[in-house]
């Protein structure tokens, strides 16, 4: 990866975006100055219609001008912004900055807004309608991407509307996931275990919520659940929220609850992330947030 962040690339960049400004304006100063001659009936050959010829006339001079203005343009541009490589424009704009100054203008005025809910609990909040309206505004521009606009989810994403929860379901852990994200990995288990061995174990899983499934296979399944999976799921396979281990004994499955999924999962691990939002909320905010998402499992 170093060849693309060496400073190589941003002598490039500008060199090639120079150049070919500047070629674009030689290209046009030597067209302004070519003489064509007034011969009547001189075109470039192109005819339409029978009887619409192109002339080989020069460019009006108005028209010239306005490619020159573009070109001045262009130019000044590159010297106030961004364009050139890492060069950040004499007048130090970016969009990150830019975004920065929206937000704590926002920030500013919206602020109060939230900060009057700060200090009631989150179970309290779960019942004001004018909380969980803020709230819901918050969830549907924030979270509503992977967890889908009713908090129901889908396959990868935790459905919220119910009470299986990874991480907890209490106010807190509910702040903590929102505010410092999570990261959850499920390690493959394919190469050692072998085929036969990840086929058991998914067969004994599929057990574990009432699911039928090859009595010989899961027999031969649980002794190697007991031994390499029981660390994360617990001997009884009813998770450990502190791990973010997920409850194999009911019936709310994440990535897909059938014996040919389970095996998939087993076999090549699986890794989630949910993305930290105290860089883009504040306190308050994510306070406001996780009363709605906890409202949603509590209709």
């Amino acid at each position: 990866m170093s060849q693309f962040t060496s400073g190589f690339w941003d002598l490039y960049i500008s060199i090639i975006t120079v150049v070919s400004i500047i070629a674009c304006a030689v290209f046009l100063s030597s067209q302004s100055r070519k003489k064509v001659t007034a011969d009547k009936g001189s075109t470039t050959g192109h005819t339409w219609d029978e009887d619409l010829a192109e002339y080989n006339n020069p460019l009006p001079g108005w028209w010239r001008w306005l490619f020159y203005i573009t070109i001045a343009f262009g130019l000044t541009y590159l010297v106030l912004y961004p364009g050139l490589g890492s060069w950040r424009g004499t007048l130090g704009w970016s969009q990150v900055s830019q975004l920065e100054d929206e937000l704590a203008k926002a920030e500013l005025q919206y602020g109060p807004l939230y900060e009057r809910f700060s200090k009631v609990p989150v179970p309290e909040l779960a019942k004001n309608p004018e909380a969980l309206a803020m709230g819901q505004k918050l969830f549907l521009n924030t979270c509503a991407q992977c967890h889908a606009s009713d908090g129901g989810g889908s396959r990868g994403f935790p459905n919220l509307t119910d009470q299986d929860w990874l991480y907890g379901g209490t106010p807190e852990a509910i702040e903590a996931s929102i505010a410092n994200g999570r990261n959850g990995v499920m390690p493959p288990w394919g190469p050692a275990l072998g085929e036969e061995g990840v086929k058991n174990v998914a067969a004994y899983v599929v057990t574990l919520s009432g699911g039928a499934s090859d009595s010989i296979r899961a027999s031969k399944g649980r002794e190697i659940f007991q031994t390499t999976c029981a660390a994360c799921h617990g001997p009884d396979g009813h998770g450990n929220q502190a791990l973010g281990a997920p409850n194999l004994s009911d019936k709310i499955w994440l990535h897909g609850g059938g014996e040919q999924a389970i095996a998939d999962t087993v076999a090549r691990g699986r890794a989630s992330q949910m993305p930290a939002h105290k860089g883009l909320l504040s306190p308050a905010k994510i306070h406001l947030l996780a009363a709605y998402v906890y409202s949603l499992s509590r209709k």
